[in-house]
C-alpha cells in the first residue's frame, strides 16, 4: 500500500537508528529533501512510539520486582536459592551493543530476585556497571541508578528517543518483560500470590504495547527482527484476572523460556 523509497526508509538512520552507524560516511552524504509522505509516516511512527511509551509508563511494577516489599520469602524459603538466574559473568560474552542491552536489561531483574533471596549481589553490581560503561549511552543520564533501567521509565524514553536510541530502548524493554515472565514460572504459586487482577491484566498489556512498538520499527531496524520473532509466541498471554494469567503461564512456560534463550543466547 505504502510505497518506501531506499531514501524514505533511511529515515530510521536518523530519527530510529542506532550509533553503530559510520557516522564519516554519513555525514558525507548529500542532504536529501524529505517527501511529504516520508514526514509524514515519520510523524506518525513517533506519536504511535511516544503514546505507547507513555502507557508503558503508567503501569505499576510487577510484585516480583516492586521495592515495597510485594513479595516476603520465609526463611526457609531463602534457603532454597534459584538456580535458574543468569550468570553475571554473561557480562562478558555480550559483542554486539543489542545484546549487551539486553543483557543488561536481564542481569538488573535477576539482581532483583537475588535479593528476594538474600543472595549477594555484588556480581550484579559489576556485570551492570560493566555493561552500562560499554554502552556509554548518555541517556542512562536520566536516571538516577543504572540498576534501574529495566524499569524504561518515560524519562529513559524520553532520553533515548534524543540520543538517537530509541530502538535499544525497546531491546530492554522486550528483555525486562521476558525476564519477569520467565521468573516468574520459576515459583508461580509463589510469585503470583502477589499479584492482584490489575497486575495480571498488566503484565499482558505491556506484551500488546510491546509487540506493535517493535512491529513497527521492525521494518526500519533488522536489529528487532530477532526480538520480534522471539517475543511474537507470548500473544497467547491476554489473561485479565490472576487465574488466567496462571494458567497461561502454565500453557506457555516453554514458549517464555524459548523468547528468554533467544534474546540472551
Amino acid at each position: 500500500m505504502k510505497k518506501l523509497t531506499i531514501l524514505s526508509v533511511a529515515f530510521a538512520a536518523i530519527v530510529f537508528a542506532a550509533c553503530g552507524g559510520n557516522k564519516s560516511a554519513q555525514n558525507t552524504e548529500e542532504p536529501v529533501e524529505k517527501s511529504f509522505e516520508q514526514t509524514q509516516i515519520e510523524a506518525s511512527i513517533k506519536m504511535h512510539l511516544d503514546s505507547i511509551s507513555s502507557e508503558i509508563a503508567k503501569l505499576k511494577k510487577l510484585p516480583i520486582v516492586a521495592s515495597d516489599g510485594t513479595i516476603k520469602l520465609t526463611d526457609a524459603e531463602k534457603q532454597v536459592k534459584p538456580d535458574y538466574l543468569m550468570d553475571p559473568a554473561v557480562a562478558d560474552n555480550a559483542q554486539t551493543l543489542a545484546e549487551k542491552y539486553r543483557i543488561l536489561s536481564a542481569l538488573e531483574v535477576d539482581k532483583e530476585i537475588a535479593k528476594l533471596y538474600d543472595m549477594p549481589v555484588e556480581d550484579y553490581d559489576k556485570a551492570i556497571t560493566k555493561l552500562a560503561t560499554d554502552i556509554n549511552d548518555p541517556s542512562f543520564e536520566a536516571i538516577k541508578d543504572a540498576s534501574t533501567i529495566f524499569e524504561t521509565t518515560q524519562e529513559l524514553y524520553d532520553a533515548m528517543n534524543q540520543n538517537s536510541r530509541i530502538n535499544f530502548f525497546w531491546q530492554i524493554v522486550a528483555t525486562s518483560v521476558v525476564e519477569q515472565l520467565f521468573v516468574t514460572t520459576q515459583n508461580s504459586e509463589k510469585f503470583l500470590a502477589a499479584f492482584d487482577d490489575d497486575a495480571a491484566a498488566n503484565i499482558t498489556y505491556r506484551i500488546v504495547l510491546l509487540k506493535d512498538a517493535i512491529d513497527r520499527l521492525t521494518e526500519y531496524d533488522s536489529e528487532l527482527a530477532p526480538v520480534a520473532e522471539a517475543i511474537e509466541p507470548l500473544s497467547v498471554l491476554n489473561a485479565t484476572t490472576v487465574a488466567e494469567l496462571k494458567g497461561q503461564l502454565e500453557e506457555a512456560k516453554e514458549k517464555i523460556a524459548a523468547a528468554r534463550e533467544a534474546l540472551l543466547k
